[in-house]
């Protein structure tokens, strides 16, 4: 429910400001659709499951399920990686370099993600790796305990895990560790002056976001990732199902987290927020006022 009133909100105001939105906030508009489509197409089959104590469905169900976890996983983490490379492109540009990233340059980017994505989640259909079900046995994911068992599952989660994994987190680390570094440099260029620049702050606001954004999603899915390495090296009956259980549970938190992020750190999103609750309350009040008009009863109750 978070995630979808939440990033479906994120969704609104971006549709409301779509003339005024910059560049590299197209990519912020994604990583809301990917979390969106994770919630809608995973979640209730998830909670189905768990409260029927066993996996629905069967085998179809469970490759779709994965499928999709591994479509809007991959394009979350790669959405994330170009937002780093493009927040450390800007910042390290002057202002006339900057602006030529476009917004069909990030259109095209974005479009790019999604067949990058789209590739990796259908090679298990067509040959190359497996889906499986998880240990606890109310969903379905990629078959790690295959790594040892066939080349083919071997080869598919090691490569899955260096382009997929670790080196969009590294260029994520590095991204920010140079913008760190960039706006340290800022901030101690401009430490005599009385007033700091309303562009130092607003580079120092949006940096930070991003951050947490990055730090919410990779804290997120770590203890994940960390369960499912034990599995590839041990047998999955050496953990308890609970041990599996919360890493899952708690990757898939992170679909909530960035609309709070958005909330603190942008006036805007506040602003445009402030005005859906309002048109949503004038619509309540107009609905009930009409239909107060058309019934006499309602209308005496109302006072």
């Amino acid at each position: 429910i978070l995630t979808i009133l939440g990033n479906s909100a994120v969704l609104a105001t971006a549709v409301k400001r779509s003339s005024l939105l910059k560049s590299p906030e197209l990519l912020t508009a994604n990583l809301a659709v990917a979390d969106i489509g994770m919630a809608i197409s995973m979640y209730p089959l998830a909670i189905a499951s768990a409260w029927n104590h066993a996996w629905l469905g069967g085998d179809a169900s469970c490759i779709y399920y994965a499928l999709m976890g591994f479509l809007f996983g991959v394009c979350s983490m790669m959405t994330l990686c170009a937002m780093a490379v493009i927040r450390l492109l800007v910042t390290n540009s002057s202002k006339s370099n900057s602006n030529k990233i476009t917004k069909n340059t990030v259109r095209v980017l974005i479009a790019l993600i999604w067949l990058y994505s789209l590739l990796w989640a259908i090679l298990p259909l067509v040959g190359w790796g497996y889906y499986g079900p998880e240990p606890f046995g109310i969903s379905c994911t990629i078959a790690w305990s295959k790594f040892h068992s066939s080349f083919n599952g071997f080869s598919f989660i090691l490569s899955m895990f260096l382009l997929c994994t670790v080196l969009p987190a590294l260029t994520i680390v590095a991204c920010y560790l140079g913008i760190a570094w960039k706006v340290h440099k800022m901030y101690q260029e401009i430490q005599n002056i009385d007033r700091i620049s309303n562009a130092a702050k607003l580079e120092k606001k949006l940096t930070l976001m991003a951050v947490l954004i990055s730090v919410g999603f990779l804290s997120s899915w770590t203890p994940y990732a960390a369960a499912s390495f034990w599995s590839i090296f041990n047998s999955s009956d050496s953990l308890q199902p609970i041990v599996t259980l919360l890493p899952c549970l708690f990757a898939k938190s992170s679909t909530a987290y960035n609309p709070f992020i958005y909330y603190i750190f942008s006036k805007t999103f506040r602003r445009e927020i402030k005005q859906l609750q309002c048109c949503c309350g004038w619509q309540g009040h107009f609905l009930s006022t009409h239909s107060s008009a058309e019934n006499p009863v309602s209308m005496m109750w109302s006072g």
